[in-house]
């Protein structure tokens, strides 16, 4: 595939990596997790209005609140981040990128929400939640990799409570999830009063079945779902980036 990232030294433990001919510098760690396709697609995935107010649950080094801040100026951000050094890379970012005036991050559990912000203060809230169901005992809870991929620290329903908790009247959330699960998601969001709207399925290529679903959920709303054309991230196994795929990196 393309090369839509580049890396710069950073030091022994992080990479600086650019997003956009590098209007975006990106730290994260070299090991452990780092931000992959999922997170690019699910910032492109949304559109929210001038002085709208996002948050971002989970949002590791803050790289979806960092696109969103780039792509939308007329918005403030809120970064909720349970792993203190994960949210310290995404204040660093935030910083380094001209952003902390409008992109403010948190080291909390999204399930203390609560305590950490205001109920209905929120337009948007966007997720890239963690998605392996837990095999107990079998994974490290202080592994980054682990804590942002297997349901260590919370489930989707915890998402899913936190979001309706954050969300105010009318507001939005907009999730990217694997495929597979799809039925589990769209239930859960039902359950927790919020309607889906809009869905689409992402495919490695044309004939692969679908990998990644993004969905774009309303608090208490009536049921009306549009379904969208399908986004193939590359044009043949193993290939180049689709043209659509393409555009989430351009500047």
């Amino acid at each position: 595939m393309s090369i839509a990232v580049e890396m710069v030294m950073a030091d022994d433990c992080i990479s600086r990596d650019q997003l956009f001919d590098g209007r975006i510098q990106c730290l994260q760690p070299r090991q452990g997790y780092r931000f992959t396709e999922d997170a690019v697609l699910l910032a492109h995935f949304i559109a929210p209005q001038p002085g709208d107010r996002l948050l971002d649950l989970g949002a590791g080094c803050g790289i979806i609140s960092l696109i969103l801040a780039y792509r939308w100026p007329d918005i403030t951000i809120t970064a909720l981040e349970i792993q203190p050094n994960l949210a310290d890379l995404a204040r660093r970012n935030a910083a380094d990128n001209h952003l902390a005036e409008r992109l403010r991050v948190i080291a909390g559990d999204l399930r203390q929400s609560q305590d950490l912000l205001a109920a209905g203060s929120f337009d948007w809230v966007v997720c890239n939640p963690p998605y392996h169901q837990l095999a107990a005992g079998r994974l490290n809870p202080q592994d980054e990799q682990a804590a942002a991929r297997h349901e260590i620290h919370a489930d989707l329903a915890a998402v899913l409570m936190a979001a309706c908790y954050a969300l105010g009247k009318n507001g939005r959330l907009a999730l990217v999830y694997p495929a597979a699960r799809a039925a589990s998601l769209m239930q859960g969001m039902k359950n927790s009063g919020l309607e889906p709207k809009r869905l689409r399925m992402v495919h490695s290529h044309p004939g692969a079945p679908g990998r990644l679903v993004l969905v774009e959920a309303a608090c208490m709303a009536g049921e009306e779902l549009t379904v969208l054309p399908p986004l193939f991230v590359a044009e043949t196994p193993g290939g180049l980036y689709s043209t659509a795929m393409a555009r989430c990196y351009e500047p």
